[in-house]
């Protein structure tokens, strides 16, 4: 038998709004099971709400009010719960940061920008100044902070297995001054020697150009479908749909197969950190 695994309700906003639901449905006398039943959630997704890891979608709140009779209390409680879990992300990306720590694999394309996981602060900084110039001190700082903590899940050793494509513009073409980029490029290699990311260089004139607008972020899950979350500066859309996930899915791996190989790309990282370091980059 499962050893039942108390939650601390001080902990935060999500992990408070659990506990009152599981005390609700055990004095209504259910399980996770019978409470989940007439809904389209699953056992392990309530039970993550429970413990505070999952928002409570607006549907699964009025059916838990609906059979707990609790007068739409977690209906209305919903939004307390996500701007506690959003924090400094945008609220588009927040549903994205929530399910990332979950993945068993991450897989990302990025034709623009160095992703989010991989930014060093002053890059992150650098992004955010650039794309809310009228952003706080504090406000930029939060949203670095909030970088910094996605990056605790190389963490684990384990999991997420995670690879990403860059196009090689991202080296040749810097958004920050050049001893900034060597330690950039410095931060990305070091992930690779650790064994810990992989990452392929995009060359600029791979014949990939009409699917290399988007950035492509596709996550696989233990017991989860997959995801694939896409994004601009000021929006971001998370597609479940199967058909659509596979068809992204696809074309992430014609990236990697145009890609420079793995070895070959921390090459080209080092170098580039090295001309960066000694004043002799040349777009």
């Amino acid at each position: 038998m499962a050893t039942r695994k108390e939650i601390d309700g001080s902990a935060g906003v999500p992990q408070f709004y659990g506990k009152e639901l599981r005390f609700k449905r055990e004095e209504a006398g259910l399980t996770l099971e019978g409470l989940t039943e007439g809904s389209f959630f699953s056992i392990t997704f309530l039970s993550e709400v429970e413990h505070g890891n999952r928002r409570m979608p607006p549907e699964l709140a009025q059916h838990v009010d609906r059979v707990l009779r609790t007068d739409g209390f977690f209906r209305r409680r919903c939004e307390d719960v996500r701007g506690a879990k959003q924090g400094a992300h945008a609220s588009f990306f927040a549903g994205v940061a929530e399910v990332e720590v979950r993945a068993r694999t991450i897989y990302e394309w990025s034709g623009t920008l160095v992703p989010g996981l991989l930014q060093t602060p002053a890059y992150a900084r650098a992004v955010i100044q650039a794309t809310h110039p009228l952003d706080t001190p504090e406000e930029v700082q939060a949203k670095i902070d909030v970088r910094q903590e996605r990056a605790k899940l190389f963490d684990n050793p384990k999991k997420p297995e995670y690879w990403v494509v860059l196009h090689e513009s991202l080296i040749r073409h810097p958004l920050l001054e050049p001893a900034e980029m060597a330690e950039q490029l410095d931060h990305i290699a070091a992930f690779v020697r650790s064994r810990r990311v992989v990452v392929q260089i995009l060359p600029w004139n791979a014949a990939t150009r009409p699917i290399s607008e988007l950035p492509l972020l596709l996550m696989d899950f233990d017991d989860e479908p997959p995801l694939l979350y896409t994004e601009g500066p000021y929006h971001g859309q998370t597609i479940d749909d199967p058909g659509l996930v596979k068809q992204y899915r696809r074309a992430y791996d014609r990236f990697r197969a145009a890609a420079l190989p793995p070895e070959v790309s921390l090459a080209l990282l080092e170098k580039a950190a090295e001309e960066y370091r000694h004043g002799q980059h040349h777009p």
